[in-house]
């Protein structure tokens, strides 16, 4: 049984940082992918960045790029959003899901392509 657990969310100020973090666990943790994903209110689902860690593969959203890092911790089953120079624009709910069924650069947007989620974690940016 997968089981998924984030953590790390807040209420900051924009230009500030957060880090978020996803425990997971149930399946191959380095050979399939795992994403981060985002819902703001009244907008659909969001992929923000995608990890394969074996493959040593990452994909992120455009919005994303150059400020939001994913990595992990094998050992802790664990991995991590570094998000800086937080934007209002990026309030939301943020989720992490796992296992994924391809690729990230396939599968990174596609909520669907995802078997399990986590319960979400609130950051808000304030202006």
């Amino acid at each position: 049984e997968v089981h998924i657990v984030e953590s790390g969310g807040g209420l900051v100020q924009a230009g500030e940082s957060l880090r978020l973090s996803c425990e997971a666990s149930g399946f191959t943790f380095g050979e399939l992918a795992i994403a981060w994903f985002r819902q703001a209110p009244g907008k659909e689902r969001e992929g923000v960045a995608c990890i394969i860690i074996n493959d040593r593969e990452t994909t992120y959203a455009d919005s994303v790029k150059d400020r939001f890092t994913i990595s992990s911790e094998s050992d802790k089953n664990t991995i991590y959003l570094q998000m800086n120079n937080l934007k209002p624009d990026d309030t939301a709910l943020y989720y992490c899901a796992a296992p994924g069924l391809g690729p990230c650069g396939s599968i990174s947007d596609k909520p669907r392509y995802f078997q399990s989620w986590g319960q979400g974690t609130q950051v808000t940016v304030s202006s």
